[in-house]
């Protein structure tokens, strides 16, 4: 009887050390993760911005009705694409404001022709909300969903006096290893929800984190504050 018991208790005290380890080991470290994941995303669309000669057009930023910002996704492919990366998309609202980011995959990619290794920081600028919406809903599938092209660039694209956006994504990329081409159709933006709720610290649905008021770390404030910014760098 005093076996079985001391059994007990062991098994008893090993799950609140292993319950214990799981909340300490993953629960702080993944909203942490998704911090960094934000203030990466910052890095990336400041970066993109400032290129001179094959950066996003501030005024090309101002028409924005959503943008997806997916640090380092990383592709392999000799000859066939794939890929795979994460980040955040938000979008504008009614009143000019952004909305809070939902953390999204990139998953899948195209059978355009692609050479090498390497990880690329991505930027999907949105003509409009319906394109954030429907990843925000279920998932969209660049190129059959949404058509995407790569968007004006640089200086001629800033000098313009009115860039009209034709196509309903834009694409901008910065790779680093040998690299011949950013091929997007096929692949699949879709909702992370572990992320989403280890970054907001409740389950909640990714539409609602898109336009209403919830609490969300400061980093979403500079966010918001850098893309301001570099809307009005003109």
């Amino acid at each position: 009887m005093k076996l079985k018991k001391r059994i007990w208790i062991f098994f008893s005290l090993a799950l609140m050390v292993s319950s214990f380890a799981n909340f300490a080991l993953s629960a702080e470290p993944a909203s942490k993760a998704t911090e960094e994941r934000v203030q990466r995303a910052i890095e990336v669309i400041k970066d993109l911005v400032s290129l001179k000669d094959e950066g996003i057009p501030s005024k090309l930023l101002e028409k924005a009705q959503g943008l997806a910002i997916i640090p380092g996704v990383v592709k392999a492919a000799w000859g066939i694409g794939g890929q795979y990366g994460r980040g955040i998309v938000l979008v504008r609202k009614e009143d000019g404001s952004w909305g809070n980011p939902i953390f999204i995959q990139l998953i899948g990619g195209s059978f355009g022709w692609q050479i090498g290794l390497e990880k690329t920081d991505l930027v999907l600028v949105f003509k409009n909300r319906r394109g954030v919406e429907n990843i925000a809903s279920n998932k969209i599938t660049l190129g059959a969903d949404m058509s995407v092209s790569a968007g004006p660039v640089g200086r001629s694209a800033e000098a313009s006096t009115d860039i009209q956006m034709e196509a309903e994504i834009y694409s901008y990329s910065k790779s680093k290893g040998l690299f011949a081409g950013l091929a997007l159709k096929g692949g699949t933006l879709q909702v992370d929800k572990k992320a989403n709720a280890a970054f907001y610290g409740q389950k909640l649905p990714a539409a609602k984190i898109l336009y209403e008021q919830v609490k969300a770390p400061a980093v979403v404030e500079n966010l918001r504050q850098t893309l301001d910014a570099l809307v009005r760098k003109k």
